[in-house]
């Protein structure tokens, strides 16, 4: 990949930088004391030519040798040195080193993250590490303030302490409540401390949706153990407990299940803010059965997905899809509200209100369905640094029997704008295909599903 080829214009910037390039790729690889020996540009004015001969000589490759962690007394030694991306004896290199500051920081458990490579100190090709933190208040209160239109103008309460017990371990308990939604749930995570992203999470929660087409208040306990698989890919176990009443057209009912799931996920956008380019999928499957001690026997699985392509002229192709089965052994009725599938929306089908496409009963109320598909097209047009246009198109549809489909349309425009936490978006849409079609306002904050 050296700039200067056979037949080029002598160009000494491009030169200069080819070497400078090289030599930091020989150190990224570990090769410290890489040094040209030779660097010369023999010139032939005469036959307007020149030859250029390089020789760099690479040294032996060192190794990263022990580090050291200072400045964050209140932290375990071995959670601390879970954020490490190398052990002794790994290859040096620097993105390393970089990589273990981005761990430290995105914790966000520490103001300050200093990353000394102690060169000089190395003995038998081994590099020292010193790591220096100061750490942020492990307590933080933070209230909230939103509008979407799937909730309605929202508020919220969030309580964090990031070091129970001087362990590592977190506590986090919110409140949300919202014209449509209230919750309120604690959580208490116990990090691996052989694994940088495995945990184990406990949960208590409540909530209540109260909507046209349904109202129901349900309490969870959960038991989740997660980990990754990779770059990028993150599985989980996990088991709910769940009572769940609900209201829903002529029903009225309530619901006990014990719910064993998997989930697994991967997501691949370097860029969370305003992404060029990515992709992310995840899938889940949860069941029960009566001989657990649930109400009704089922078996689901869901599966859902995007990605975004980069086209010309600073256009690009966002395209999304979600689908959802149930197999099960006791009529629709017995399955709570929470595990039916519902469609339209800010994130599902534009056109149509939150939660109000599904299987209809005799008396027209949307009662879900068993199935879901659900699609989107969107094209996005950049016209400055934090704003954006887009057209869409989204179709899909809540259902029992894939014979019997309704599919839904809805399509629109819209307004981007990209903020630190997220494209704040303003869509307006339309139903399409239908006798019923009208326009409908969506606004909602975030990226993908």
């Amino acid at each position: 990949e050296f700039p200067l080829r056979r037949g080029d214009i002598l160009r000494h910037q491009l030169y200069e930088a080819a070497k400078q390039n090289l030599r930091a790729q020989a150190i990224d690889l570990g090769y410290l004391d890489a040094e040209f020996t030779t660097r010369v540009i023999r010139v032939s004015r005469q036959q307007r030519r020149a030859d250029i001969e390089l020789v760099l000589a690479t040294g032996p490759r060192y190794q990263f040798g022990e580090a050291t962690i200072e400045g964050a007394p209140d932290y375990p030694r071995r959670f601390l040195r879970r954020f490490l991306s190398f052990a002794p004896g790994d290859v040096f290199t620097y993105p390393q080193l970089g990589q273990t500051q981005l761990n430290f920081i995105d914790s966000d458990r520490f103001r300050e993250v200093v990353i000394l490579p102690r060169i000089e100190a190395a003995q038998n090709l081994q590099v020292p590490v010193e790591v220096q933190l100061v750490p942020s208040l492990p307590k933080r209160l933070r209230p909230g303030i939103g509008y979407g239109t799937d909730t309605g103008a929202r508020l919220s309460l969030n309580y964090r302490d990031l070091n129970v017990l001087r362990r590592g371990h977190e506590f986090e308990a919110e409140i949300l409540a919202s014209e449509l939604k209230q919750s309120l749930g604690v959580a208490y995570i116990v990090p691996s401390y052989r694994n940088l992203e495995s945990q184990t999470a406990y949960r208590l929660g409540y909530d209540r949706e109260d909507i046209d087409v349904f109202d129901r208040q349900t309490l969870f306990a959960e038991v989740e153990r997660s980990r990754t698989f990779g770059e990028d890919r993150r599985g989980s176990v996990y088991l709910r407990l769940l009572q769940e009443d609900f209201t829903i057209g002529e029903e009225d009912s309530t619901s006990r299940l014990i719910l064993p799931g998997l989930r697994f996920s991967q997501r691949r956008y370097p860029d969370l803010v305003r992404p060029e380019s990515g992709y992310s999928f995840n899938v889940e499957t949860r069941g029960t059965h009566q001989v657990l001690g649930s109400d009704t026997g089922l078996l689901q699985l869901i599966v859902s997905g995007n990605v975004l392509v980069p086209l010309p002229g600073r256009f690009s192709l966002f395209i999304r899809g979600q689908s959802g089965t149930t197999w099960q052994n006791e009529p629709l009725r017995e399955i709570p509200v929470s595990l039916r599938f519902f469609a339209g929306g800010d994130r599902s089908i534009r056109g149509y209100g939150y939660q109000r496409v599904g299987v209809e009963d005799d008396n027209g109320d949307v009662v879900g369905g068993r199935n879901l598909l659900v699609g989107s097209v969107e094209v996005e047009r950049a016209l400055s640094e934090k704003w954006g246009a887009a057209i869409f198109y989204d179709v899909g549809d809540a259902f029992n029997s894939f014979d019997n489909i309704d599919w839904r349309h809805g399509a629109g425009v819209g307004a981007r704008w990209y903020t630190p936490v997220g494209p704040l978006k303003f869509d307006v849409a339309r139903r399409m295909q239908t006798a019923d079609s009208g326009w409908r306002l969506h606004v909602s904050v975030g990226f993908g599903w």
